[in-house]
């Protein structure tokens, strides 16, 4: 029954990902930039804009310049995150890759940096009066949902154990659309279930800067307004 459960549950949750993100990213897409607008100073040249997104995205360039405490809160969440999310491939695949292999001691004491840099972001929020006057009750329920996706992954590998045999051979099977035994550890249960429910909701988050980066005009404009002149698609049709 729980097996039955959790197997429709993240395939809907799973849908509703693929389906929400992608129609973001096709809205991002459509979206006309009439302007050239890149925030100064910007590059002049394609390989430029790259290098630029290149470090916006890895090192979180802009947010260092801007604030270094938020950099550091923000930059230990999000790099520990990814060595965590890694860890977990080890749960989706086999044979597991080589690289997940070697991430595994890693992505294992990154959570407590993970979990560290949220509760610096939220208490960023709290603390900081321009940055509470602007924070919506959302904004605190996505830090608590994602502290607690990571507590519980954390009680999981150092607290209460759980057959981790027994939730691959799940997570396994659901490629397949076989239900199998799901285990029915208290923690877990929470662990999946506010994975699941993350997963629902990215779509319509402000999580969603994840992907919307890459569209950002601001970032991914040449700054080239004298040598080439800037026309959005629609006023092209006006002009031709």
């Amino acid at each position: 029954m729980l097996g039955a459960f959790f197997a429709i549950l993240y395939y809907v949750a799973t849908l509703i990902l693929v389906i929400g993100v992608g129609a973001r990213i096709r809205t991002y897409v459509k979206v006309p930039a009439p302007l050239i607008i890149p925030t100064q100073p910007a590059p002049k040249t394609r390989n430029g804009v790259f290098w630029r997104m290149f470090r916006e995205v890895v090192f979180f360039e802009s947010l260092f310049k801007s604030n270094k405490w938020t950099w550091v809160f923000a930059y230990a969440f999000h790099m520990s995150m990814w060595l965590v999310v890694a860890r977990h491939l080890r749960y989706l695949t086999q044979p597991v890759w080589g690289w997940v292999e070697i991430v595994q001691p890693f992505g294992t004491y990154a959570a407590f940096t993970m979990i560290l840099g949220l509760l610096g972001l939220w208490g960023r929020r709290i603390v900081v009066e321009r940055i509470r006057y602007i924070s919506n009750p959302s904004d605190h329920l996505m830090l608590a949902l994602i502290v607690g996706i990571a507590v519980s992954g954390a009680m999981m590998r150092f607290v209460a154990h759980t057959d981790i045999v027994a939730v691959k051979a799940f997570f396994m099977g659901l490629y397949t659309f076989r239900i199998g035994h799901f285990p029915s550890d208290p923690v877990l249960i929470i662990h999946v279930s506010l994975v699941a429910l993350l997963m629902i909701i990215f779509p319509i988050s402000k999580l969603l800067h994840a992907p919307g980066v890459f569209f950002s005009p601001t970032r991914n404009q040449v700054d080239n307004p004298r040598e080439k002149r800037h026309l959005a698609p629609w006023a092209e049709k006006l002009e031709g």
